[in-house]
């Protein structure tokens, strides 16, 4: 049976794929900021997620806390993990080959996911806070997903803002176009890895928490957004921040499009032919690499 598609269908998609754009631009902005700093892949970043996704449904479940005011706590206590992982883990491969970095944050993935699976089983479950949606004439704005595209953008933007304008932002920075440079300008470079490190972990914190309010979460559930934060900043261009941006709501259209358009069997791979065509056509993504 052949679907009628209108335009009200097509302006549909395209909301909910401009929401679910900017969440994915808030997630790949930390792997960006990881990589353009330290030139190191992580493969633990969506398994960072889905901590920050079960902070905000334990403090929900046990403190009653409101799951938006909880990544007060998801993103600070993210930070200390990153920090952590960072200083322990991660610092011994930044000069090494990429592979490496790749190889040791696959395993500190899977031993993440697997204590998660120990600690919380692998039984999904969900926030259930805020349901419905909005009406504006024809179109329907989820209400969860209307607030969380809210905040993404908000945390999206500071994070812009924070790097243009502050200190701290500067040297980050300073050090993404060139460590040696920084060094020599007194910039503390281990330093600044750690800050880098531990601030990725709470954006895609944020990120977790903000999903949880959407979705059902278990333990698994951050390798997809891994792979899709790799895919954003291949389109926008690795390491370069405003490209996370571009990239993160290219993808929630497509994504959406797609699955108007398409079959769900052949949407499901659309993602993956967009990343093959973006690496053949232009590798250095739709903006160019590594702009600060």
């Amino acid at each position: 049976m052949n679907v009628v598609i209108t335009p009200a269908m097509v302006g549909q998609v395209v909301i909910s794929g401009l929401l679910a754009g900017a969440l994915y631009s808030l997630v790949a902005l930390g792997l960006a900021l990881i990589f353009g700093v330290m030139r190191v892949i992580n493969i633990a970043h969506g398994t960072i997620l889905m901590l920050g996704a079960y902070t905000t449904f334990w403090s929900f479940h046990i403190l009653g806390l409101n799951p938006y005011l909880s990544l007060l706590v998801s993103m600070p206590l993210m930070f200390l993990l990153g920090v952590l992982l960072q200083r322990t883990f991660v610092r011994r491969v930044v000069d090494a080959p990429e592979l490496s970095s790749l190889l040791l944050t696959f395993g500190i993935s899977i031993a993440l996911v697997n204590m998660a699976q120990l600690a919380f089983t692998s039984d999904l479950r969900s926030v259930e806070f805020l349901t419905g949606a909005f009406l504006l004439g024809p179109f329907a704005f989820s209400k969860s997903r209307v607030i969380s595209f809210a905040f993404a953008v908000t945390l999206s933007l500071f994070a812009f803002w924070f790097l243009q304008r502050t200190k701290l932002g500067k040297a980050i920075r300073a050090t993404s176009q060139s460590r040696e440079v920084a060094m020599v300008c007194g910039i503390n470079v281990q330093r600044i890895h750690l800050y880098s490190f531990g601030i990725a972990s709470a954006l895609s914190a944020a990120g977790g928490s903000l999903v949880a309010v959407m979705v059902a979460i278990q333990p698994e559930m951050g390798q997809v957004y891994t792979f899709k934060s790799f895919l954003v900043i291949v389109l926008g261009g690795a390491g370069n921040y405003p490209g996370a941006l571009l990239g993160g709501m290219l993808l929630g259209l497509v994504e959406q499009l797609s699955s108007l358009f398409l079959t769900t069997q052949v949407s499901e791979a659309v993602a993956y032919l967009l990343l093959v065509l973006v690496l053949l056509l232009r590798p250095t993504g739709l903006l160019g690499g590594r702009s600060t």
